[in-house]
């Protein structure tokens, strides 16, 4: 595994590059293309290796590399072999910036691949945004629109509306209280979920925002209890949503109030123990225990290639899967059609998936969204959304 040290960047290999900060010479507008004779395509693989996040690290490498492994055993990515370099990409890595401007300064990636919050997100779009192909793969809040940049994940709007829908007419909850970290995707989230919830006759009473880090949440739950909330939105990012459910549970709040999340994966709910996972639901576009034929037939690649011990099958690392296999599609589509880079993306794409997602052209992604119920240590589809 890559080293977990903050702005470190590695190939495959574990060698190190820490890079000096450096001015963007890039002028705007500028765009590096492979070269049409280049025998290797290489992509920077953002990840977050530490951090509130750092526990999706693990999953995202892996399934990246099973993406890569499948395409290099075949035609590659236009013909030419693909490979990965990793750079941290967690909230606290202080040189994202730099180690990126100088990857594509010297056109040593010709794009990348983002699994990483919002803010990480709008860090590396100021740095290099609109150069190379960015493809962005995990849920965030919604309306990228950044050329170059393809945003594949769900979207908020898409995750929440029919949740909240759902459980308002199955559980029928009227209290709500909101609780995320301080950025972005939860504060655009918390606005939508305000109307959803409205719409399904309840009302958002309360919001709580925490920075990244967060262990002790006795003010967030007394706050619950005082406003007498019987549901509870939770757009914490992974370790922190994990002490978050940890607490909630201990307090016996479970025992009435239901929660929903829509960023809570595999590794977090094992985290969190059955104990503490009553009435806790979670609407994503991918599930390990999905019985479909796309993810029984991944899972079945992912053991085969990795063993029995790799690292645990969540959304956060299917979408590097999901990622890579898309940027093998978009530069075979480019190529194909003779586009100019500028207009990469406009057309409908189809792309090897765990979920059978697609992209409908011009920054549409369709993704299958399901609901589920944490059930002790995994979690139960209830029903697609």
């Amino acid at each position: 595994m890559a080293s977990s040290s903050p702005g470190s960047l590695a190939t495959p290999g574990d060698s190190h590059l820490h890079a000096p900060l450096l001015r963007p010479r890039l002028r705007p507008g500028q765009r590096h293309q492979p070269l049409p004779d280049q025998r290797e395509i290489t992509v920077a693989l953002c990840v977050p290796l530490g951090g509130s996040a750092g526990i999706w690290g693990p999953s995202g490498l892996a399934c990246a590399r099973l993406a890569v492994a499948e395409l290099n055993r075949g035609a590659g990515i236009s013909g030419q072999s693909c490979r990965l370099i990793t750079v941290n990409a967690s909230d606290d890595a202080p040189d994202i910036e730099s180690v990126l401007v100088e990857l594509v300064e010297s056109s040593s990636v010709d794009a990348l691949i983002g699994m990483h919050t919002s803010a990480v997100r709008h860090r590396i779009l100021r740095a290099v945004g609109g150069h190379i192909p960015f493809v962005y793969t995990p849920l965030y809040e919604g309306g990228e629109s950044t050329p170059g940049v393809f945003a594949i994940g769900e979207v908020t709007a898409n995750q929440l509306a029919p949740a909240i829908r759902w459980l308002g007419a199955h559980r029928r909850p009227k209290r709500w209280f909101a609780v995320g970290n301080d950025y972005v995707w939860p504060h655009v989230s918390h606005r939508q979920a305000r109307s959803y919830i409205a719409e399904a006759g309840a009302e958002m009473v309360a919001e709580a925002y925490l920075p990244f880090g967060t262990t002790d949440f006795s003010a967030v739950l007394d706050q619950i209890r005082r406003f007498r909330a019987d549901a509870v939105l939770v757009s914490l990012v992974g370790q922190d949503s994990v002490e978050f459910n940890r607490a909630f549970g201990r307090a016996g709040l479970s025992r009435g109030i239901l929660r929903l999340s829509g960023a809570l994966g595999e590794n977090e709910l094992l985290g969190i123990g059955a104990d503490n996972a009553d009435d806790l639901f979670v609407s994503s576009g991918y599930f390990a225990t999905l019985d479909t034929d796309e993810n029984l037939a991944f899972k079945a690649r992912y053991r085969s290639h990795f063993g029995e011990r790799a690292p645990t099958l969540n959304t956060f690392g299917q979408s590097t899967y999901e990622g890579v296999h898309f940027l093998a599609a978009l530069f075979n589509q480019a190529l194909r059609s003779h586009h100019d880079w500028d207009t990469m993306g406009r057309a409908p794409l189809h792309y090897q998936s765990a979920r059978a997602a697609h992209y409908a052209g011009g920054g549409v992604s369709d993704t299958p969204i399901y609901l589920a119920r944490a059930e002790g240590h995994v979690f139960k589809v209830i029903t697609r959304l």
